[in-house]
């Protein structure tokens, strides 16, 4: 049986520690790419990363390199590369920068990988997939994004701690955005099939949610020189493993939106099952007056963004 290929752009520690799940779960062959300017700091990862292979005992060939030859053929792309945050910065403080990354790599990957499915990781999550999709011009369920996961194991993560629970017993979606305008879903969150809402107070609950939506600013402000990585990546390495293991997850994403949800058009986390194809299927859910209010904000913060974006690239 053929081995899948996998590429990641952008050998950071998001990208590197992607690298490092995909390999110890065997998900294909990896090539770690970054730009020309990183000289041999590729190579020296993936080969380190492959003389981890004995000792974890799994085999994969991880291959490091600042060409984009390397990756011709993949099945999957993820994409990583851009700024990190820093303390005090917004997600959408990276964007016009990081547009600019994104429509280098993505013409690069639409030229060697045509047939791939593209996950993009890089922040500010909603605007960059977009930026993918319309640089690529593939079909859009074949380029989405990776926000809904992390999100929801941050949130499923807070939960646990807060009942003193494992997190395995705790059910969670989060919608909307990537960043402050995430919508929580109570009526769709639960912890060993009890609903949250039995166990948790409104009023924390609503503190939970809010720590899940300054996630990742906490963790910058921690490290002071760096944003998260063990998580994102994780989270990514999930997707990857839905993708070339056809398993069919019902997990969010930052899926393009047309009718569903009555998004017109923008990338957007709603729950979605992912396979071989990609985003195979929008699971569109009944919202209360409440949860549609809170979606349809969020929304309209991302429109906005891509607004923005459009005047940048």
């Amino acid at each position: 049986m053929k081995r899948a290929k996998i590429t990641i752009v952008g050998a950071g520690n998001v990208g590197a520690t992607t690298a490092h799940w995909c390999a110890a779960a065997e998900l294909g062959d990896i090539v770690l790419l970054d730009i020309p300017q990183t000289e041999d700091m590729p190579k020296g990862k993936a080969l380190d990363l492959m003389q981890s292979s004995p000792v974890f005992g799994f085999d994969a060939n991880i291959v490091g390199t600042t060409s984009y030859e390397a990756s011709a053929g993949s099945d999957v792309v993820v994409i990583t590369a851009g700024l990190p945050r820093k303390p005090g910065m917004s997600r959408d403080d990276l964007l016009g920068t990081n547009a600019k990354i994104m429509t280098a790599v993505c013409t690069e990957v639409k030229k060697t990988s045509p047939n791939a499915i593209v996950i993009v990781v890089s922040n500010p999550l909603d605007a960059m997939v977009q930026r993918a999709l319309q640089v690529t011009g593939f079909p859009p369920n074949r380029v989405l994004g990776q926000a809904g996961v992390l999100d929801t194991a941050r949130y499923r993560t807070f939960l646990a701690m807060e009942l003193g629970v494992s997190v395995e017993d705790v059910s969670a979606l989060l919608m909307g955005g990537h960043g402050d305008t995430m919508v929580p879903m109570p009526s769709c969150t639960s912890v060993g099939g009890i609903p949250v809402t039995q166990l948790i107070a409104p009023a924390r609950l609503e503190e939970i949610v809010d720590r899940t939506r300054k996630g990742g600013a906490e963790i910058v402000g921690l490290l002071k020189t760096g944003s998260a990585y063990y998580a994102p990546a994780a989270a990514t390495a999930q997707m990857v493993e839905a993708i070339v293991k056809d398993k069919k997850r019902l997990i969010p994403c930052a899926a393009y939106c047309d009718k569903e949800y009555g998004v017109g058009g923008f990338y957007v986390g709603v729950p979605v099952i992912l396979g071989t194809g990609g985003v195979e299927k929008i699971v569109e859910l009944k919202l209360t007056a409440e949860e549609q209010k809170a979606f349809q904000l969020s929304v309209d913060s991302v429109k906005e963004l891509v607004k923005v974006m459009a005047g940048l690239v």
